[in-house]
């Protein structure tokens, strides 16, 4: 009986096992010189693609692969409030958000735009231009359910956000020296602009603790949006809904997850009892590897030939908006 249960449960482990150890591999392969520029994420999904289109996809173990991209990716969301310190965006205050607001608004009105003059493929235009505007591949992953998103889609545009965003960051701290900016405004533009939080700390780094600290607080406006922009998204999902027969769209109750998280590591945390800052890193690193597994497990369903089909437009719009973001922001700044 015992015995039964557990075979039960054999493709379940083993895929979420195997979802694990390409990200492993993506974490190893991330700390090497130059490719650490990328991040592991981006590797993982890479490596995941690679895998799917030399040896196929692993069918016995489906359902732990399934697991990975849609329970775990959840679960990263989730533990990703933990980053969001809505105390301090409050401090901040309306222009702070008026200026984040206004950066997601300009990215995804732009990417849908360009999408429409240029053909490109709409779903992972209006993805790349939510990722854009807000938090890159966890803003993607959060709204992807939301949007009906196939998976290929959402792995393929966290894939090339992830590397756009790397080569802007790096980008950014090359010409850093150049800018007629302080640290602190360095930073707001850091912020304001780039796609990642990982982004955001790359470039903002350079500028020291003022500028970095003024990067991440820009950035984490924008990640406060996500909340109600992803509110927005259902109501207007739902009325697309009721236009078209089935296509009705449940509530992504993860982002309650996600607000309650942010809201304990704002308010609650630090005043009941403390969480240490190894700890903290801990779960930051958890949080990372979890959505890593799951963007393997979303990148095993990619094709090699759908990506060169459907993602060269896309990516090169994406390069149009994110140039056009940076001297927006910069003019704003």
């Amino acid at each position: 009986m015992l015995s039964s249960r557990i075979q039960s449960y054999r493709p379940l482990l083993l895929g979420m096992g195997f979802t694990a150890v390409l990200a492993w591999a993506g974490f190893i392969l991330a700390s090497l010189p130059y490719i650490n520029k990328i991040g592991p994420l981006a590797v993982a999904i890479l490596l995941a693609v690679f895998y799917r289109h030399f040896f196929g996809y692993p069918e016995p173990i489906r359902n732990g692969i399934q697991f990975s991209a849609k329970k775990l990716l959840r679960l990263a969301i989730i533990l990703f409030g933990l980053k969001l310190n809505i105390g301090v965006i409050l401090q901040e205050g309306a222009p702070l958000l008026l200026r984040d607001f206004l950066v997601i608004c300009f990215s995804i009105g732009l990417m849908i735009l360009l999408a429409r003059l240029f053909k490109a493929d709409d779903s992972l235009s209006v993805l790349l231009g939510i990722g854009t505007g807000v938090c890159g591949a966890s803003a993607i992953a959060a709204v992807s359910p939301i949007l009906k998103a196939k998976e290929e889609d959402t792995a393929i545009s966290a894939g090339i956000i992830s590397i756009v965003g790397t080569l802007f960051a790096v980008g950014y701290t090359i010409i850093r020296p150049l800018l007629p900016f302080d640290a602190e405004a360095y930073g707001m533009w850091v912020g304001l602009s780039l796609h990642e939080v990982a982004h955001v700390a790359l470039a903002g780094a350079p500028a020291g603790e003022d500028g970095l600290g003024m990067a991440l607080l820009g950035k984490l406006g924008r990640v406060f949006l996500l909340v109600p922009l992803s509110l927005l998204l259902i109501w207007v999902m739902k009325r697309k809904g009721k236009q078209e027969e089935g296509n009705q769209i449940t509530f992504p109750w993860f982002l309650i997850g996600f607000i309650l998280m942010s809201l304990f590591g704002s308010y609650i945390e630090g005043r009941f009892f403390v969480i240490s800052d190894e700890m903290m890193n801990g779960i930051s690193t958890m949080t990372s590897f979890l959505l890593t597994m799951a963007m393997v497990g979303l990148g095993l369903s990619v094709s090699v030939k759908d990506v060169r089909q459907k993602a060269l437009k896309p990516m090169l719009l994406l390069m149009i908006t994110s140039v056009l973001l940076s001297l927006i922001t910069y003019w704003m700044v």
